[in-house]
């Protein structure tokens, strides 16, 4: 069971940002990528096992990623709704 669901924002070079869109697609962590508007230019969702293999993700995937500057994360400390639904607690 994978516990651990992040908020991967991605800073990358303005002519890498498909390559890197690509790249970060194709990872089997990443449940889905979107191109946004505003300060950061690629939002990812990410479920690991762990933290620590969170972290190990981070530093030996994306950060590896040809055009990725910088990232920002958050982690998803609980759901209060998912696809349309109200989550009870």
């Amino acid at each position: 069971m994978k516990n651990v669901l992040a908020i991967l924002n991605v800073f990358t070079e303005s002519k890498q940002m498909g390559n890197v869109a690509e790249a970060i697609s194709k990872l089997p962590e990443v449940i889905d990528v979107y191109e946004v508007t505003g300060e950061f230019d690629l939002v990812a969702l990410v479920n690991t096992e762990t933290i620590v293999a969170f972290r190990d993700f981070l530093r030996e995937k994306v950060l590896k990623i040809n055009g990725v500057k910088s990232t920002v994360t958050s982690i998803v400390l609980f759901t209060h709704k998912k696809d349309g639904k109200q989550i009870s607690v």
